[in-house]
């Protein structure tokens, strides 16, 4: 019976096409294939392993780095916003989060920068950094981004979240307390239905605030172009999530007799990490959510990339390599990975690995530190098909097998041999300037340039 429903429920999600439907339905058939692939992931992902990866270095990282935004503060003549910032995110583990709060602000108001020295500051800035940096290499995986930022635009970005962070903080206390003390909202508040509208409004504010914040770092984290709209549906989804999670968990540790029992004086710690790991496990599904909304081919049924046969990977080397070398021949905007796989309808993946390839073969040229685009190395003239067709089915020598009786299976040696030797007959004499020019002359009679 529960099988029969399962069945009857995924035929429902995945059977129909999602390009042809319209409307509430469209977004239905979304939202269900959204959960089922965000469940998948947790399963069997690596989402969870980043996610612990990062409670372990928050824990190195979140003294310094509440250090650094006490400074910030400190010059505004507002460091008393630390501790609301701080009650705020704690606020989850109940009466326990105010002793945690308070050892956290004792630890920061120690921290005297001038008797570290310049070994103690430097790694005081690397524990802030790396934290950053394994946010941005987990929204990168989840992108499918295989070029982080370089170390300059790491350093003025990085330093510019370092600063504007704690404006943001202070600019949130101010606009909280404003509100909470204004004469006008405490005299609206007792007129109805203005008291009631207040209310609400006072419950939806953290929400909104957390969806925003949740918003800009996806659309800043990767290291990749990512549209308004997808961010701003994984910043709602993790920003509702968070706060929902936060007043769940608060009622989990109110309740959490047995860990007080089995850990005692320790409890408080592991509800600690238990919090830092709900934490940025939701971050991450947010940034998850973010990618498939921008990416909607990638919501499969099955796991993705699906795998790539030999076959296909040879006809995506051809394909990429027919792109890259007619907007080079007509001087036209260089490819990217992204700009192929999306005009390839190929899997990132697929294409990273096949470019790769080719540039460990000295047939492509991936130039710029950011934004990496892609060139041919050599004259296109001097680029064979055997060449590119060899670079990609080409392995490492050590993995070249060595059958131990070569004498018994000479034959299928044979038969190998005499396959390759067909195949660089078919394409003997063929060149990439050869393709450019057959893929030109098709393309001709419809009109369409060769610029893309």
């Amino acid at each position: 019976m529960i099988s029969a429903i399962s069945r009857r429920f995924d035929a429902a999600i995945w059977e129909p096409e999602l390009e042809r439907q319209r409307g509430a339905r469209r977004w239905g058939i979304t939202a269900a294939r959204l959960v089922q692939v965000l469940i998948r992931d947790i399963q069997h992902g690596e989402i969870t392993m980043r996610a612990m990866g990062l409670v372990y270095t928050t824990l190195l990282s979140l003294v310094p780095l509440l250090a650094l935004a006490f400074s910030m503060l400190k010059a505004f003549g507002v460091d008393s916003a630390l501790r609301p910032t701080l009650q705020r995110f704690m606020a989850p583990l109940g009466g326990q989060g105010d002793v945690i709060v308070d050892q956290i602000v004792d630890f920061v108001e120690n921290v005297q920068v001038g008797v570290l020295g310049a070994l103690g500051v430097v790694f005081l800035m690397y524990s802030v950094i790396s934290l950053i940096q394994k946010v941005e290499a987990g929204c990168n995986y989840i992108w499918q981004v295989r070029h982080a930022r370089s170390l300059g635009r790491r350093f003025t970005e990085y330093l510019s979240v370092l600063i504007v962070g704690p404006i943001v903080i202070l600019a949130g206390s101010s606009m909280t307390a404003s509100l909470t003390s204004n004469t006008v909202v405490d005299y609206l508040a007792d007129i109805e239905p203005f008291g009631t509208s207040l209310y609400v409004a006072g419950r939806l504010v953290p929400y909104l605030l957390y969806s925003a914040a949740f918003t800009f770092l996806y659309a800043f984290m990767p290291n990749t172009r990512v549209r308004l709209l997808p961010a701003l549906g994984g910043g709602v989804f993790a920003g509702v999530l968070w706060q929902t999670a936060s007043l769940g968990f608060a009622v989990f540790a109110k309740n959490a007799g047995n860990v007080n029992a089995i850990y005692s004086s320790f409890a408080i710690v592991i509800l600690l990490l238990i919090w830092i790991y709900v934490s940025w496990l939701i971050l991450l599904m947010g940034c998850r959510v973010a990618f498939l909304l921008q990416h909607t081919e990638q919501l499969s049924r099955r796991p993705y990339p699906p795998r790539l046969g030999a076959e296909r990977r040879e006809q995506l080397a051809l394909l990429m390599m027919g792109l890259i070398g007619r907007s080079f021949l007509h001087g036209d905007t260089p490819w990217q990975v992204e700009r192929i796989a999306h005009e390839l309808r190929a899997a990132p993946d697929h294409v990273y690995d096949v470019v790769d390839q080719l540039v460990d073969a000295g047939i492509l040229l991936e130039t710029g530190e950011d934004s990496v685009t892609l060139l041919p190395r050599q004259d296109i003239e001097c680029v064979t098909l055997n060449g590119i067709l060899d670079a990609v089915r080409a392995g490492d020598a050590a993995a070249a097998l060595r059958p131990r009786d070569a004498v018994a299976h000479r034959d299928v040696t044979a038969w190998i041999e005499r396959k390759e030797k067909a195949r660089r007959r078919v394409f003997d004499g063929l060149t990439l300037r050869a393709l450019v020019a057959d893929e030109d002359a098709a393309i001709a009679p419809t009109g369409v340039g060769a610029g893309h």
